[in-house]
């Protein structure tokens, strides 16, 4: 989506303090240029990066959110947070696709301490293609009160979402052994098995949690929850039929819609 030369993004970038942190601060002090409304925030590692902050940043205007870490197994912590980070971070933007939002929005990279031009070049690009695709929300076709809606029901699973990850999604250990550590990872996240689990585990609670959250401001027939949601009329009628025997919604047949039970 053009939007012209007007339109600055609003970017965040959550980055490690051993690496990432110091690659930003090698590319200040060698004079590397990269666009200046990215605002830097530090934390202690790339796992310290929950999926709370990141959808807090989207849902409070941030057009684009970046984070950064040491490279694969240089985590400067016995429990390699960073790939923590990229279990959290490949299960978010599979979350962000399921609501809508382009998941170019949110960029993992791996930088180190000495790589101050690595850290200006990616910055370089991230900028411009997130300035390309426009403001949040817009650009995905979706006005504030629809993305709100959405970024609030994927918000309320994070809890759930966290548990799954620690015991379902996370790439499997082995993996760590893998000659290519970027394409092994990159290949189990694209898997169909990745896809499976993630249906089964987080698709259709988001989808039952982005239906509660329209509900809580009124009734609303099957059509309009449809439509409010993105899914289809039988896939909210599945998930309405589900979502009654649990006692969470029920059917007013005089009014000819779902409210919350």
């Amino acid at each position: 989506m053009s939007t012209g030369t007007d339109y600055v993004p609003k970017l965040v970038g959550l980055i490690c303090n051993w690496c990432c942190y110091g690659g930003a601060d090698l590319c200040g002090v060698s004079r590397f240029q990269y666009p200046p409304h990215i605002r830097l925030i530090r934390v202690m590692c790339s796992a310290r990066v929950d999926l709370a902050h990141i959808l807090r940043a989207f849902s409070n205007g941030v057009d684009g959110v970046f984070v950064g870490g040491c490279h694969l197994n240089d985590c400067h912590y016995v429990t390699n947070g960073n790939y923590d980070a990229l279990s959290m971070v490949t299960t978010c933007k599979r979350l962000l696709e399921q609501i809508g939002v382009r998941s170019e929005r949110l960029r993992l990279e791996w930088v180190s301490a000495g790589e101050g031009i690595r850290f200006s070049n990616i910055m370089n690009e991230f900028a411009p293609r997130v300035q390309e695709l426009g403001p949040l929300g817009a650009a995905e076709g979706m006005d504030r009160k629809q993305l709100e809606l959405r970024l609030e029901a994927a918000r309320r699973l994070v809890p759930y979402i966290r548990l799954v990850l620690a015991e379902k999604l996370r790439a499997p250990v082995d993996l760590r052994s893998a000659p290519d550590l970027e394409r092994a990872h990159d290949e189990y996240f694209a898997s169909e098995e990745f896809g499976r689990l993630f249906r089964e585990t987080i698709g259709d609670r988001l989808a039952v949690s982005q239906i509660l959250v329209l509900l809580e401001a009124g009734p609303r027939p099957t059509a309009e929850i449809a439509r409010a949601v993105g899914l289809s009329p039988s896939e909210v009628s599945r998930h309405m039929n589900s979502s009654s025997r649990q006692g969470l919604v029920r059917y007013d047949a005089g009014r000819g819609c779902y409210l919350l039970a």
